[in-house]
């Protein structure tokens, strides 16, 4: 069952079945597979959201982000085995980041980046919760604490997580229990609650690609016709980012 976006909530501590540890132990094997490949090829990746916090569901996304710009064919060669089913280009709103989202069986996404993005677009990630491919065979000690789009602090417990509303704590001790800095979270905050009364507005640039395009001729192509794709440096807030957190 997704959650609305921003809704918050009360404090409280969710207890997981034996269930919901064997839904999570399987997502994070299909994430797992694809991790591997990646770093085979020599990428360095990582799964963020509910698979590294814990809190999956039967809905949840398997959302893998390579956090620096790499040569898109060496991806899709790493992931050929595992069978690619789409790919686009997407910016989010003007002077945004640009990535490149490849879709995978299982639901599945290997997000990166076609130009340098900044320390903050890459806290986005982490503000959700992120973990690299060694922690993902220990699905009861190798969880992380991150926000997922309701705004609530997701912190892994013994038999589940806890769950603590944005709005109860202090900006600045929510980016240090996650590990990113307080910039974010005051967007994030900003971004989600805006959202949430106003509706997902989609995003400035979301370009399929045909089976003979490649990532970068096609940013090219589009860079020397619309001067708000920049591709030297991104300025713009984040305000459609992954809702997947």
């Amino acid at each position: 069952m997704r959650h609305k976006t921003a809704t918050m909530g009360q404090p409280c501590e969710i207890i997981y079945d034996k269930s919901h540890w064997e839904l999570l132990k399987t997502f994070r094997e299909q994430a797992a597979s694809v991790l591997y490949a990646l770093e085979r090829a020599g990428f360095e990746c990582f799964v963020y959201g509910s698979l590294a916090r814990g809190d999956v569901s039967t809905g949840s996304d398997i959302d893998i982000i390579i956090p620096l710009v790499v040569q898109s064919f060496r991806v899709e060669l790493a992931l050929d085995d595992i069978g690619i089913t789409s790919r686009k280009l997407v910016q989010a709103t003007p002077g945004a980041l640009v990535k490149a989202h490849i879709h995978l069986p299982q639901k599945a996404m290997v997000t990166f980046p076609l130009i340098q993005p900044t320390e903050r677009e890459l806290d986005f990630y982490a503000f959700g919760g992120m973990i690299g491919v060694e922690g993902l065979e220990d699905v009861i000690n190798n969880r992380v604490a991150g926000v997922d789009k309701r705004l609530m602090l997701i912190e892994p417990t013994a038999e589940g997580h806890a769950e603590t509303p944005l709005s109860d704590i202090s900006p600045g001790l929510a980016a240090k229990k996650i590990g990113v800095g307080q910039g974010i979270v005051d967007e994030r905050i900003r971004v989600l609650q805006r959202r949430a009364k106003v509706g997902t507005t989609g995003v400035y640039l979301n370009r399929p690609l045909a089976q003979d395009e490649g990532f970068e001729a096609v940013l090219e192509q589009i860079t020397a016709s619309d001067s708000l794709v920049d591709t030297s440096t991104t300025t713009g807030p984040m305000t459609a980012f992954d809702a997947s957190c």
